[in-house]
């Protein structure tokens, strides 16, 4: 199980062998230490945790926490493990547990938008705009003559964005283990210096 966190850099592109032109993110991924360490006898599941970004400030439960790694970091996540994998309290991951040319799936926090119109938050195509008609960007009819009432889940305007969002099977273009970064081909979920979890497939 391959597992890594890291910070959406931003976009670029990278000229391949045959001369395509590939659009990739830049993420700088780790290095991440292990901070954790649960099995089945003792805690009823087998997992490991990881933590990245090293920080001065944290509270004192995280610190007391953290204090058998020796690390301050900001940012902790827990991930599922196979029985007799060989990691102990501070081992270091990095992007090098990742190949080119490998498949992975990003978790990331969308741009948080706020209140927002149908037409933008489910891409309705709203009403004609000729002969003067006054609302252009409405949801229109929300309820018939039957049930006579407002059904449970109807799309309508609200909240958008600020949430979970993951995308499988991007393909990783290159491993920069000087650096410290990780491209991936296409967008990723999440503003600029944002939180993305990376795992293998």
């Amino acid at each position: 199980m391959k597992f890594l966190l890291g910070k959406k850099e931003g976009m670029t592109s990278v000229i391949e062998e045959n001369g395509v032109v590939v659009p990739v993110t830049v993420i700088s991924a780790g290095p991440c230490f292990v901070t954790q360490v649960k099995n089945s006898e003792k805690d009823g599941y087998d997992a490991v945790q990881i933590g990245f970004s090293e920080t001065k400030k944290m509270n004192k439960p995280k610190s007391g926490h953290l204090k058998s790694s020796g690390k301050s970091l900001r940012y902790l996540k827990e991930y599922r493990t196979k029985e007799g994998e060989n990691l102990k309290i501070g081992d270091t991951m990095d992007v090098s547990i990742f190949e080119k040319g490998e498949k992975v799936k990003i978790s990331g926090t969308i741009k948080g938008h706020g209140f927002t119109g149908p037409v933008r938050r489910y891409g309705f195509r709203g009403h004609p705009a000729s002969h003067g008609h006054p609302q252009q960007r409405k949801v229109g009819s929300i309820g018939g003559r039957f049930p006579q009432r407002v059904i449970k889940g109807l799309r309508m305007a609200g909240h958008y964005g600020n949430t979970r969002k993951t995308i499988s099977n991007l393909q990783v273009v290159g491993v920069d283990t000087k650096n410290n970064f990780l491209l991936v081909k296409g967008s990723l979920p999440g503003t600029r210096g944002s939180l993305v979890e990376i795992r293998g497939m």
